[in-house]
């Protein structure tokens, strides 16, 4: 399936990305960013390329643009250094940290400049696996004692593997609600009604939009 028409059908799946005035106020400011010249303000430099590329094997280049093209990356960088507290900062360096560790030893490299884009999406493909029962049972219940341990004011740690798949799974459902939302795929690939019309509540999808989800 070409990504244009996933993309169009995609709010079936995910469902909707809240828009709320926060989340587009700092999509809108990044629209003129470029991933070459980019400093990150949250992640590190090698964070901030490790998630870009992470962004852009999730989400290439096909008949629409890449995630970084649409600056996806710097999106989710200013919105993690504009709204999380200290403690969700702290957690999510901790889980990113982890996903670049854990994808490093798969790869068996040093350093995130050796990555290919192969090996970062046999790691995510690792990462989006399916696990047999008795490992799920164990990451469920090593997810669990990791919130009850920081809703209780205690020190809280996390396994890696399973803090590598934590991050790879919250970047992935960001980064979909991001591009998503921004003004090229808003108005070229999705349904997009600049002034909206009247409200239809019972009427088939395939007639009234193609089947493409509405935009934003």
């Amino acid at each position: 399936m070409e990504r244009r028409t996933a993309l169009k059908n995609m709010g079936k799946v995910f469902g909707f990305a809240v828009a709320t005035p926060t989340f587009l106020s700092i999509l809108e400011s990044c629209q003129n960013s470029q991933f070459a010249d980019w400093t990150p303000k949250f992640f590190s430099q090698d964070q901030g390329e490790f998630v870009g590329r992470m962004l852009d094997v999730l989400l290439p280049k096909t008949d629409t643009p890449s995630a970084t093209e649409l600056n996806v990356h710097v999106f989710i960088d200013e919105l993690a250094n504009a709204t999380f507290d200290d403690a969700r900062k702290a957690e999510v360096q901790m889980l990113l940290n982890a996903c670049m560790g854990q994808t490093l030893s798969m790869s068996s490299v040093d350093s995130p400049n050796d990555l290919s884009d192969e090996m970062i999406a046999n790691a995510l493909t690792s990462f989006y696996g399916e696990l047999d029962e008795e490992t799920a049972q164990k990451h469920a219940e090593a997810s669990r004692a990791y919130q009850m341990a920081k809703m209780n004011g205690e020190e809280a740690s996390l396994e890696e593997e399973v803090a590598a798949r934590s991050f790879a799974n919250e970047i992935r459902n960001l980064a979909i609600s991001a591009y998503k939302n921004t003004e090229y795929i808003g108005e070229e690939v999705l349904a997009y009604l600049p002034v909206p019309g009247p409200y239809v509540g019972c009427a088939d999808v395939e007639e009234l939009t193609q089947g493409r989800a509405w935009s934003l």
